[in-house]
């Protein structure tokens, strides 16, 4: 077995190692609670525990009928939760979302680190049996640093065994010199004006870059992510190239060593590692901030009721991809089964009479007022896809050699269904959906919703990913010691906010 194999083999099974610190049956299921309807409420999801310290943390409750089946039905008002201190005041925000089928969302936002605080909750105004809640301290505000241990971090966070996405992408690189990495890439990719990438080093658990190109404000999604993780957990000392652009860089076909660069996207003609889009990042680290698209507020905000929704296909986006104008101009030809319109022209503005007038943008939620949404490359893979997939319609995905890192987990005709590339059986899936409904109903509450609530929101959590994503690169077998460059910069903290950490004694 070569040392790569071993490596990879050893970093899989410290990863579920870890995991097993914390099982999900232990951690997530508690008794449900009788409600005066009859009803019970289940309460499960790793918000319920202290130490699984996320910028918003959260937990699920679920409505189940008195057969034991999960409740279809709920009105947003019928829950209502309330976190405090236990013993002093604790700012706290709290979000219930509901999917209008039975399942609440509750989030939460700590401003500031909270001893303990316990959490109350009440169904059609009766408390459930098991409130209030004890979540022990100290509930640490995300700004805080007090990294502790990667494996200890790893079964906080329920994160799972590592995502074979990781294992295939690490399997194409091994022995890396990344003096010599960075002077090939230097060379290869000399391209400032469209290309351009960052030379990152976690030393320390403190972060360092120097970046290339000329348009390298993206490094602020990568510097983000990392100073994020170097708050919570102790981070390896590790050496790697990101790159800044949609474009994959390092092709298949190249017939020399290849340069191991981390990217937002893949494709199946590159060999690039992958890693959550900065959008899906930005939306995890800034939920209940800057950012209202997540992946749970838009389960939380799913339109109409499906029979109530327009029987027809949705789409909105620039003009990035020649088909995206072909869908405009399907659209015209069959107007009750589709309705998709440019908001902006960019590439193909000599096209804006032709494709025009450029439609005005409308919130991402109110897609969801239609049954079918239609998802189409952009430039590369269409970066929505992950927020389709988490809402109230049926998604039809465009086949494409482009990827997200979690798409080899997606099966077509049980969480999407895929069309061709040229758009030429659209139509025909769309009337196949229609004359469907029933079963393309089941699809969604079964399929793509279950899906994301699984492996996005609760399991394949952005901070994991990365995590065991620079944790893997240790089975790169680094030939050389990571090393702070002399032309590096220091990325210092976001805020200069000093935040003391509580060690669970104290308080």
């Amino acid at each position: 077995m070569s040392f790569l194999a071993v490596a990879c083999v050893a970093f899989a099974l410290r990863v579920a190692a870890a995991a097993e610190q914390c099982p999900i049956a232990e951690c997530e299921e508690r008794a449900p609670s009788l409600t005066p309807t009859g009803q019970s409420v289940r309460v499960y999801g790793p918000g319920l525990r202290g130490n699984f310290r996320l910028p918003a943390r959260y937990f699920f409750v679920q409505v189940v009928d008195a057969d034991g089946s999960n409740s279809t039905t709920s009105a947003p008002g019928n829950l209502s939760v309330n976190i405090l201190g236990t013993q002093s005041h604790c700012s706290i925000w709290t979000q219930v979302l509901s999917r209008g089928d039975g399942l609440f969302f509750v989030r939460y936002k700590i401003f500031r680190t909270c001893p303990e605080a316990k959490i109350e909750i009440a169904y059609m105004g009766s408390p459930l049996a098991e409130s209030p809640i004890l979540l022990r301290g100290p509930l640490h505000h995300d700004t805080c640093n007090c990294p502790i241990p990667y494996d200890e971090w790893l079964g906080h966070l329920e994160c799972r065994a590592v995502d074979p996405q990781i294992l295939a992408d690490l399997a194409d690189f091994e022995k890396v010199d990344m003096k010599k990495v960075l002077q090939d890439a230097l060379q290869r990719f000399d391209r400032p004006g469209s290309v351009s990438f960052c030379h990152y080093a976690v030393v320390k658990n403190q972060v360092y870059r120097k970046c290339y190109g000329q348009h390298v404000g993206f490094n602020m999604f990568m510097d983000q992510i990392l100073l994020s993780l170097a708050r919570k957990v102790v981070l390896p000392d590790v050496e790697m190239l990101v790159n800044l652009g949609d474009w994959p860089l390092e092709r298949k076909d190249y017939w020399g060593k290849p340069v191991p660069f981390f990217s937002w996207c893949g494709s199946n003609s590159t060999r690039d590692i992958v890693m959550p889009t900065y959008d899906l990042t930005e939306s995890s680290l800034e939920m209940m901030g800057r950012v209202t698209l997540d992946m749970l507020s838009v389960q939380g905000h799913g339109g109409p009721a499906w029979k109530d929704k327009e029987p027809s296909g949705f789409w909105r986006g620039r003009d990035s991809r020649q088909e995206r104008l072909d869908l405009v101009a399907l659209s015209r030809r069959y107007p009750e089964l589709l309705n998709a319109s440019l908001t902006n022209f960019f590439f193909f503005r000599d096209k804006m009479e032709e494709y025009g007038p450029q439609a005005s943008h409308i919130s991402f939620f109110d897609f969801f007022r239609h049954k079918y949404q239609i998802n189409v490359d952009g430039t590369v893979a269409a970066y929505r896809l992950p927020y389709l997939l988490a809402g109230s319609g049926l998604v039809l995905k465009q086949d494409s050699e482009y990827y997200e890192h979690f798409y080899p987990r997606l099966v077509a005709m049980e969480h999407y269904v895929p069309f061709r590339r040229d758009l030429s059986d659209l139509v025909e899936k769309l009337d196949w959906a229609r004359k469907n409904d029933e079963r393309v109903q089941r699809h969604c509450e079964v399929g793509s919703r279950s899906f994301v609530l699984v492996l996005l929101a609760r399991r394949t959590i952005v901070l994991c990913y990365y995590a065991q994503l620079l944790s893997g690169v240790l089975s790169l077998g680094l030939t050389r010691k990571v090393d702070i460059h002399q032309t590096m910069e220091h990325v210092p903290p976001a805020t200069r906010r000093v935040l003391l950490c509580l060690h669970p004694s104290s308080g």
